[in-house]
């Protein structure tokens, strides 16, 4: 009953993998290819599998669904489908009531694991697949490693068929959700199932309403497995007959919990005050549930009650649900308690319950202690009261409550907001700091560079620069020195305002030790001259220059300069300048010039006329006597006679 491939497959026992076909296939193709194998097998073609066949356009990779919900499948159109899952694979393969039979089912099984067809398989609604269908099934839970997701609602799996399953579940299989609601699972089916899941670690939801489970050997079993599991997340007990009996199980469980389980669908399960007090108790012990389901069961006003030092000492509720439990004004005032003390608790249904005037204003005070609550599901319309007035006090009250989650709301999302911003200023912080660890031990940045400066260009060794910038920049500097020298001749002492004040002091604290060994490397924003100027002895000038001053408008008289040997190399940059002592130049000997170059026609040497910026910034008035932190020029002359010459900015 299987086709040729998957034959080969089984015989040998192989891990499913597609067939080379299924590369660079197209629509067409796989068109043709089914209706070719519908013809051969004498079965009918299916037009929604045609239309969707055309509506197809990426088949490299998963296709999203496809869906044959409510299409007859007997065995040949199954047969036939091959053609198709030979070619093509899905996320989603929609089997739900398509009347499959054991045969049909086991063929479409067999095929689904062979070529790993689907990672979410829907065969629900199919009560006639019998113990090959599951069989089958349970073989492609076993081996299909995609396979994550298996709705089985309303399809029985019986006595004869549930240790296929079981075994599947226990040994290897990758499934993370199993819809088993309606399956018949009362009894042995539970118990095998059960045992099995105590060892898998894969499966985290788990969905068994509408399963008659009864409290004892039923919920012993469901009690054992929590005891044991500890990877599931949801167990949906929904429209059982669990019991107060059944929930002391189900909590014995619950007590070994500290995580896992994170939520609890006990929705109509026959459950009283009795059973709230087992779940009051375990309660404290659970560390992870976080929904937690309780509507439609006769709880009363005692069962909350018993319920409520349970939450409080909880933690973890985020959901509670209390819909039609029977609550009246009384419980609500406990509800009330339970809600100002709790600082998680983002939802609570209390739908279909009797709460009054009494129970709306316990629940409306707790609100204004409580931050948290986002949702509290009420009854629109207002309960009867004898007195009339009472009504409009119910109005009131629902408003206060709906305006009291508003607030929360609104409080959540400004806290979300600050902290967006907290983030977001921090960042600026991070982009400052990070590069500061990349510099070598002993770098610091230069002062133009912190002050938005363009960082200096190559130092005096460098070739890049041409002949018609060196001439422009030896002009320059031409000028300047004419103007220090008119400055140094019309009197010695300059104005208070000369030297910059932020510069000063910390060129004042630096020590010999950050002053640059004889011979070290120049830096590219500091150099130093030595140039002979008649009358006024060797002198040797620090210069550190950013950005090149503005000109002065009246005609430069060109000096005289004598050359002399160069001064040592400047100290790596810093933020502070280095300003020499004159007394310091005499301890220092002048080393000899790192290139052997030919005077100047002025005078000047190469180094002198590359420690500069190529040009000045256009259309400014320069300023005697005035140092700027945008643009500095500082130079500090060391004489090599007894008396020292004036500082000059």
């Amino acid at each position: 009953m299987e086709g040729p491939a998957r034959q080969q497959a089984r015989a040998v026992d192989t891990e499913p993998a597609p067939l080379p076909t299924a590369q660079n296939v197209t629509v067409d193709e796989v068109i043709n290819a089914y209706r070719q194998a519908c013809q051969k097998l004498n079965c009918r073609q299916i037009p929604k599998l045609l239309r969707q066949l055309q509506e197809f356009t990426d088949l490299e990779q998963r296709i999203n669904c496809l869906d044959l919900k409510g299409e007859k499948l007997d065995y040949k159109t199954c047969e036939a489908l091959e053609e198709v899952f030979k070619r093509l694979q899905f996320k989603v393969v929609d089997l739900e009531q398509t009347n499959l039979d054991e045969d049909g089912a086991s063929a479409l099984f067999d095929m689904i694991e062979y070529y790993e067809s689907a990672t979410h398989l829907n065969i629900s609604f199919n009560k006639h697949i019998g113990t090959r269908g599951w069989q089958a099934a349970a073989h492609m839970m076993r081996k299909t490693s995609c396979l994550q997701y298996l709705d089985a609602r309303n399809t029985p799996l019986l006595d004869h068929s549930a240790p296929f399953v079981a075994r599947a579940l226990r040994i290897r299989s990758s499934l993370a959700v199993l819809h088993l609601e309606n399956a018949s699972l009362s009894g042995r089916p539970l118990m095998l199932l059960a045992t099995a899941l105590k060892m898998n670690m894969n499966l985290r939801e788990l969905y068994l309403a509408d399963n008659k489970l009864n409290g004892l050997q039923d919920s012993a079993q469901l009690g054992n497995l929590l005891k044991f599991n500890c990877s599931l997340q949801i167990l949906d007990l929904r429209n059982n007959h669990v019991l107060d009996s059944g929930l002391a199980y189900i909590c014995e469980g619950l007590k070994e919990q500290r995580k896992g389980l994170v939520t609890l669908v006990l929705w109509n399960n026959q459950l009283t005050h009795t059973g709230m007090a087992f779940l009051g108790m375990a309660l404290p012990h659970t560390q992870s549930l976080e929904t937690l389901n309780l509507g439609h069961n006769p709880i009363g006003n005692e069962g909350v009650r018993n319920l409520k030092n349970g939450l409080i000492s909880n933690r973890s509720v985020l959901r509670l649900g209390l819909a039609s439990t029977k609550l009246t004004c009384e419980g609500a005032v406990a509800v009330a308690e339970f809600i100002a003390e709790s600082p998680r608790l983002l939802r609570l249904d209390l739908r279909e319950n009797e709460i009054k005037t009494g129970g709306l204003m316990a629940l409306s005070l707790a609100l204004k202690v409580n931050h948290s609550l986002l949702r509290l599901d009420l009854d629109r319309e207002p309960k009867k009261e004898a007195v009339k007035s009472f009504i409009e006090t119910q109005k009131a009250l629902l408003a206060e409550i709906q305006n009291g989650c508003k607030r929360n709301f609104v409080l959540v999302r400004e806290r979300e907001e600050k902290q967006q911003l907290q983030l977001s200023a921090s960042m600026p912080e991070i982009t400052i700091t990070a590069p500061q660890p990349l510099e070598e031990p002993g770098d610091l940045p230069a002062v133009g560079a912190q002050n938005g400066a363009p960082s200096p260009g190559p130092g005096p060794d460098s070739d890049s620069d041409s002949d018609s910038d060196r001439e422009e920049q030896e002009e320059e500097e031409e000028e300047k020195k004419q103007q220090d020298q008119q400055r140094d001749q019309g009197g010695a002492d300059q104005s208070p305002s000369a030297p910059c004040p932020a510069l000063i002091p910390s060129t004042d604290s630096l020590g010999p030790g950050d002053k640059s060994p004889p011979g070290s490397p120049s830096s590219p924003t500091e150099q130093r001259i030595s140039v002979s100027s008649p009358g006024r002895g060797h002198k040797v000038f620090v210069v550190t220059r950013v950005e090149s001053p503005p000109e002065r408008p009246e005609p430069p008289v060109p000096p005289t300069f004598v050359s002399s040997p160069p001064s040592p190399p400047a100290s790596p940059p810093s933020q502070t300048m280095d300003i020499q002592d004159p007394e310091s130049s005499e301890a220092q000997p002048q080393p000899e010039p790192s290139q052997a170059g030919q005077p100047l026609p002025n005078g000047l040497k190469p180094e002198f006329a590359l420690a500069l910026p190529p040009e000045p910034p256009p259309g400014l008035e320069a300023k005697g006597g005035s140092c700027s932190l945008e643009h500095v020029l500082l130079f500090r002359p060391v004489c090599d006679e007894l008396k020292p010459s004036p500082r000059i900015c």
